[in-house]
């Protein structure tokens, strides 16, 4: 046992799952989801040291890497994932890494996880510089990968920080800017994908909206970068603009088809 205290491998405080009614393992499993927002706020001064970290590497061209086994690297993916149509932002911007390959998104690959050196190995492919930036995410803190590609990334002068729901963990330890959100014992015991999973979801959707506001690509409250890859966002788009410049849909509708975004339509307009 590490001394540290490994809240994730902590007892449930409900036990005889197996006899409880649906409703009420529901309404269990409810009561402790209540405490991931409160757990998270605590983090915050944490995070806006990362994101304030990130917006002056991203100025100069870096980038952010998200390295994460099982669960996590899940996490990563799809956050990673959903940032070019969201904010029009190309997709070798933030990338999200996972023990054992993209095979390991659908399928749990056995032992991935285990190696210390894979995460920087995989990191080299990328031509990783000093101005980019590697977030590990690991709920336990413990994860070999993770905490190799953490510790090799520092070494070489990067910008670490990790998402993880065990303070004062080893991969803690490992990073300049530790995120560890103690959302306590999980319902079924162990299950970090419940609400530790839950605490990097949100985390992480914090990290890469305020990042992308700071750098710019969103106005007022608006995607004005998002992609327009299918109806409903050539339609958001379109009323984006009805309501910033004062037209009519069909034209506000052609203006984007021809420019291709809304900030590009805004801009031409607006000079």
């Amino acid at each position: 046992m590490s001394e540290y205290n490994r809240i994730t491998e902590m007892p449930s405080h409900y036990d005889d799952l197996e006899l409880m009614s649906t409703n009420d393992i529901l309404s269990n499993i409810n009561e402790e989801d209540k405490k991931i927002a409160e757990a998270v706020e605590k983090e915050i001064p944490n995070i806006t040291k990362l994101v304030d970290a990130l917006v002056e590497r991203f100025n100069k061209g870096g980038r952010m890497f998200y390295i994460g086994a099982g669960t996590s690297g899940r996490l990563g993916i799809l956050d990673a994932s959903e940032i070019p149509p969201t904010y029009g932002m190309p997709h070798d911007r933030v990338i999200g890494l996972i023990a054992g390959g993209d095979t390991a998104i659908r399928v749990a690959v056995e032992n991935a996880e285990d190696d210390p050196n894979q995460a920087w190995k995989d990191l080299l492919e990328y031509d990783i510089n000093e101005n980019d930036a590697v977030v590990g995410i690991a709920a336990s803190g413990t994860t070999p990968y993770v905490i190799g590609g953490v510790k090799e990334a520092k070494a070489k002068g990067l910008l670490t920080s990790c998402v993880t729901n065990n303070p004062g963990s080893p991969l803690a330890e490992a990073v300049e800017i530790p995120i560890a959100v103690n959302v306590g014992p999980e319902f079924v015991t162990g299950s970090t994908r419940m609400k530790s999973g839950t605490s990097q979801k949100l985390v992480l959707n914090m990290i890469s909206t305020a990042l992308m506001i700071k750098i710019g690509r969103v106005k007022g409250n608006k995607m004005v970068n998002m992609q327009l890859s299918n109806i409903k966002l050539v339609d958001r788009g379109t009323r984006y603009l009805v309501e910033e410049l004062n037209l009519d849909y069909k034209e506000a509708e052609t203006l984007l088809k021809k420019y291709g975004s809304v900030k590009k339509v805004i801009d031409v307009l607006k000079g």
